[in-house]
Formats: C-alpha cells, sequence, structure tokens
C-alpha cells in the first residue's frame, strides 16, 4: 500500500456557529461556535482519518491561529507536518441561519506567504515521498504564493516518482494541468474553461475529457456533476457513476470527501471505477451531514453498496 500525502498551502481554523435570522444593523446573538481544522489537504486527510485510512498533511501556519490549527490536528490524530509562518493563519466563519436554514460562508483571503516559506513546503512534500505514493495538493492560494505553484509541486513530485492529484480552480488549475499531473477532479466550469470553451453541453464533456487526456494535462479526468455524481475519464475508460439523491444539509467538504474516497482506495490497489465509486459515495455522504463535519463511514459504505448494486444490474 502506497502512502498519502496532503498539501494544504491557504490552511485555516473555521469556525461554525447559528444564528436566529439575519437582519442587517443589529446584534445577532450566535450559538456557541466550534472551531474546527479547514483548508483543502486538510480537509481530505481529515476525511481520510474519518474513513478509517491514513494520511500524512503537510501545512503551513503561523501565529496563535496557526498554533490552534495545529492543536486540532492533533486531537484528531491527525499525523502533519507543520511548515512555520510569520504571519497569522487565517479564520473562515461558517453561519447557519435556524430561520431560512441557509449557509453562509465568509471565507477569508489569507496571509502573505514568502517566496522561502512557500518553497519550503514542496521541499518538505518530496522528503516524505517514496515512488508510487500519492500526493493531494488541494485549495486555494494565498498572497504572494505564484500561480504555478501547484505546477512546480508537480514536478518536484514527479521527479521522486510520485502520483499528484490536484484540486483547485482558476489559473492555479490551468498552471497544474499545463505541467502535468496523475488526476484532476474538474467540475464542468472548470473543464470548459481547462479546454477554452464557453460551456460545455452533455455530448461535448466526454470528448472534451479525453482531449485533456490526449494534451498531457492529465492521466485521469473524473468530472464532479454534483448531485448527478461524476464522469471517470482515462485513455481507455468513459464510466458515469449515478450519485443516489440523499436530503442535502451542507455542501461544505463534499469536493474534499470525495477526494479522499477516491485516493484511499487507489493507495490501497482499488481499481480506477471502483474507486471514483467509493469517491461518488463519500462526496454524498458529506452532502447529508450538517455545517462542516465531511462525510460519516457508516453513511460511505450504505451509499457505496447502492452505487455498486446499481452499476451491477
Amino acid at each position: 500500500m502506497h502512502k498519502i500525502i496532503t498539501l494544504t498551502i491557504n490552511p485555516s481554523v473555521d469556525k461554525n456557529t447559528h444564528i436566529s435570522g439575519l437582519r442587517p444593523d443589529s446584534k445577532l446573538r450566535c450559538s456557541h461556535s466550534i472551531a474546527e481544522p479547514g483548508g483543502g489537504g486538510i480537509n481530505v486527510s481529515r476525511a481520510i482519518h474519518k474513513l478509517g485510512g491514513q494520511s500524512t498533511c503537510v501545512y503551513l501556519a503561523g501565529g496563535s491561529t496557526g498554533d490552534l490549527l495545529h492543536n486540532l490536528l492533533e486531537s484528531e490524530q491527525i499525523p502533519s507536518h507543520r511548515v512555520p509562518i510569520k504571519e497569522p493563519t487565517r479564520e473562515n466563519i461558517m453561519v447557519v441561519d435556524d430561520v431560512t436554514d441557509q449557509q453562509y460562508r465568509l471565507i477569508m483571503e489569507g496571509p502573505n506567504i514568502s517566496d522561502e516559506e512557500w518553497q519550503r513546503s514542496i521541499t518538505e512534500v518530496t522528503s516524505l515521498i517514496t515512488e508510487g505514493d500519492y500526493v493531494v495538493a488541494s485549495g486555494s492560494l494565498p498572497i504572494g504564493v505564484p500561480v504555478d505553484y501547484y505546477a512546480k509541486v508537480a514536478e518536484a513530485v514527479r521527479a521522486k516518482g510520485g502520483k499528484i492529484i490536484v484540486d483547485t480552480s482558476g489559473e492555479a488549475l490551468k498552471h497544474a494541468a499545463n505541467a502535468g499531473v496523475y488526476l484532476l477532479k474538474p467540475n464542468l466550469g472548470e473543464l470548459s474553461s481547462l479546454t477554452s470553451q464557453e460551456a460545455v453541453t452533455g455530448p461535448d464533456q466526454e470528448h472534451l475529457a479525453q482531449q485533456m487526456i490526449r494534451q498531457g494535462m492529465t492521466e485521469v479526468v473524473v468530472v464532479s456533476l454534483g448531485p448527478k455524481g461524476a464522469m471517470l475519464v482515462t485513455d481507455g475508460i468513459i464510466e458515469y457513476i449515478t450519485a443516489p439523491t440523499v436530503h442535502k444539509k451542507s455542501t461544505v467538504g463534499a469536493g474534499d470527501s470525495m477526494v479522499a474516497g477516491m485516493v484511499m482506495r487507489l493507495s490501497q490497489g482499488w481499481s480506477l471505477v471502483d474507486a471514483v465509486r467509493y469517491g461518488v459515495a463519500c462526496g454524498t455522504a458529506a452532502v447529508m451531514t450538517e455545517d462542516t463535519q465531511l462525510c460519516k463511514k457508516e453513511d460511505v459504505e450504505e451509499l457505496y453498496g447502492w452505487i455498486v448494486n446499481r452499476a451491477n444490474r
């Protein structure tokens, strides 16, 4: 079994609370807040831990918020390597209005990262890799980090014989794809951007995903189709995985849970098709939980069974 290393360049402490009605120019009394570690790669590691797997989380952190993030990860028993930075780690705020059941996500920009700090994060990740290991680089880029950061990470991971999965957006995603990665998980909007299309329709998505593979952007494309599931495309596979319909409570962490399920099963030697089916079950299970709770293993196993049984009909 190969190791999994996750990388979070812009982590956060996520504070979750509830209010009874969102009103302007008023003092809004909040419920007791719950602080949780956050950021793309960190959420992937947390979800893997919930599923019974193991990963090592590499993240940048500074200030008292960074100390809190470190303590939160330790309390969840997530193996981690902290890369110290001068500026404090950001805090995000998630507020649920109990009157409307609407969720509001206030996402902060993050600290200014120096060249030496982001370069050290790549060195830290590559020092942990042996051939065949998986690296998940996920999340937004903070100030000071170059837009081709994930492309640099991809090159360093490949040089050590690792397989990199990149889950980000915008120009950072384009640069990573142009550098070449093992797996990309775009949604339809990101697929459109990566292939320079104004919009992607159903008949086009298979062709465009195959185009990305032919151009050397990635070996595997898993197109996230939201509540409909996902489409897996490789050089020799086109497979649609349908997600079961569930009651949606929160979409926070659904994408990270999906990546967690896929990479955990790939590291254990599962086939791509079965790993993506498991990932879709994880993403769907995350939607069933409140706030930022990610997926629950018992929900995942039930949903995965449904997906497999439906595929075998």
